[in-house]
């Protein structure tokens, strides 16, 4: 059996994520007094940080009733071989050199130099932090330091795109343009993934479907001969796209890809023609993270439409466009404002800051710029969906504004992987730029 090591969680973990302390199964967790008040410092923003910082209050006031925090309390109630929990009452700065100022960040340190020379070879010491200048800094002491890698996505499973190209003989083509539908053997194909069929001997000649789970077959997709919203699929991908936006049956449908690549204006537009001609949702909601998400607003002059300007611009101006009569100005049946939508109740464009304890019943939902949310944002909006909704998650796992996330621990590379083999859900990646020929070519050379 391995010996039982010893996680320092930082600040940063435990606002990520206030359930952390139990995902270290038999090893113990260490808590620093000045992590706990510096998570003080937080509990009355108005924010799923401060949230977070109240739950991770409420669960170790709770904890604190077995007994005393700073002398190691059982994690599990039900499990022997679980881990405890130790809230750490000093930090030892001498042990550090001077030049290092007297912060939340180097008492950890001080504490992992303090533990590692305690324990020596008997136990392993390793910090638990989102900041990687800590785990620079706590590399250069010879201390072991790691993300918190509980809501990380397996990085040998990252590359899903949502489409499968496969090599199949000439009459396989051939059957399924008779047929409509064949059933090919092939490893593991999820649900909703599509798939192009191409001729082993000539590769100009290709077909594409979706598999259906369901009857084990491969779907043709049926030509899109009208356009949505005046706009029409420049690639295979975004066919692809609109083929997950406009089916009803799929209630999850993740867009990911590199700006330009139409994420954003392809699902509002497969969005107005679901709830305007189709009459299938009761409300359009669109909606983007202000950046931190839940910050508060207030402090900026003017309405609550024009606080919100700076963020959602980018939404109003595909609004815009789509209202305008998209890629074809002789669509003028089109024109008008999404203020008229908006006053009709036909259309919400809102910050995700105030998604918490709502429902949302029959609407077509659409989450742009995801990548900048936690998983555990990710579920509290997912959890809203009410009966008849389906939610769009767009977003560029490689463009992430928040400093504790990355390309394998954002909430958008989480919700990929977790529902790739659920039949209610569809992942497209976007690779072509379609914005224009210069931001093509700036997306290449630049």
């Amino acid at each position: 059996m391995s010996l039982k090591k010893v996680f320092i969680l930082d600040t940063n973990v435990l606002l990520n994520n206030p359930l952390s302390i139990y995902k270290f199964e038999e090893h113990d967790v260490v808590i620093p007094i000045s992590v706990i008040e510096e998570i003080d410092t937080f509990k009355k923003e108005l924010s799923d940080i401060g949230r977070n910082a109240r739950e991770l209050s409420r669960i170790l006031d709770r904890l604190r009733t077995k007994g005393m925090l700073s002398s190691g309390i059982p994690l599990f109630d039900d499990r022997k071989d679980g881990g405890n929990l130790f809230v750490y009452l000093g930090h030892n700065m001498e042990i550090l050199p001077e030049l290092l100022e007297d912060s939340t960040d180097n008492h950890i340190l001080a504490i992992g130099l303090t533990m590692q020379k305690q324990f020596g070879e008997e136990r392993e010491v390793i910090i638990i932090t989102k900041d990687s200048n800590l785990r620079i800094k706590a590399d250069a002491f010879g201390i072991n330091s790691e993300d918190f890698e509980a809501d990380k996505i397996d990085k040998t499973s990252s590359g899903y795109t949502g489409v499968t190209e496969v090599g199949v003989p000439a009459t396989v083509i051939n059957d399924f343009y008779t047929k409509n539908e064949i059933t090919i053997s092939h490893d593991e194909l999820n649900p909703n993934e599509f798939i192009i069929l191409r001729d082993e001997n000539d590769s100009d000649q290709y077909v594409y479907g979706v598999y259906d789970k369901a009857d084990d077959v491969i779907r043709m997709l049926e030509p899109q001969s009208e356009g949505v919203w005046g706009i029409y699929p420049r690639n295979i991908e975004q066919t692809f796209a609109l083929e997950a936006l406009l089916d009803d049956n799929i209630k999850l449908v993740t867009l990911s890809g590199p700006a330009g690549t139409g994420k954003t204006l392809l699902a509002i537009a497969a969005g107005l023609s679901k709830c305007t001609d189709e009459d299938e949702y009761h409300k359009l909601l669109v909606s983007r993270p202000i950046f931190p998400l839940g910050k508060d607003i207030g402090f900026l002059p003017g309405d609550l439409e024009e606080k919100l300007n700076p963020w959602m611009q980018p939404i109003y101006d595909n609004l815009e466009l789509l209202l305008n009569g998209g890629m074809s100005s002789s669509q003028k049946r089109f024109s008008r404002s999404y203020q008229e939508l908006i006053n009709q109740g036909m259309l919400a464009v809102e910050p995700l800051t105030y998604i918490r304890g709502r429902s949302i019943p029959n609407q077509y939902f659409i989450v742009d710029e995801s990548q900048n949310l936690t998983p555990h944002e990710i579920k509290t909006i997912l959890t809203r969906a009410g009966e008849g909704t389906k939610i769009i998650l767009t977003g560029d796992p490689y463009q992430i504004d928040n400093p504790y996330l990355d390309t394998f621990n954002n909430g958008l590379s989480y919700i990929i992987q977790r529902f790739r083999g659920e039949r209610i859900a569809a992942h497209i990646n976007l690779r072509r730029g379609e914005r224009s020929e210069l931001a093509t070519l700036a997306a290449d050379l630049l």
